[in-house]
């Protein structure tokens, strides 16, 4: 498990991330990667300015997302249709 750095910055796209100074990143690579395979997210930062983001690679949140999409459609298999509902005459209702 990566060791606990500073959580008070936030990257780009608004998602919480850790800051880690450069010579810290270097020679802790091996635990950053771990992390970001977790799907933590790290900023990296020279002489205290942030210069760059490692994050999880798009294919990551395409396979989290595939699995949130499975798990969707394992909720709605498991439960019961709601009986005596008329879908249309709701449809029509709600455009009234």
């Amino acid at each position: 498990m990566p060791p606990h750095y500073a959580q008070n910055k936030v990257s780009p796209d608004y998602e919480q991330s850790e800051e880690v100074g450069s010579y810290e990143a270097k020679t802790k690579l091996p635990e950053l990667l771990r992390g970001i395979q977790a799907g933590n997210r790290y900023t990296i930062t020279l002489r205290g300015e942030a210069v760059a983001d490692l994050v999880p690679a798009e294919g990551n949140k395409h396979t989290d997302a595939m699995a949130a999409v499975d798990e969707m459609l394992s909720f709605m298999q498991a439960r019961q249709p709601v009986g005596g509902i008329d879908l249309k005459a709701l449809i029509n209702e709600g455009r009234a």
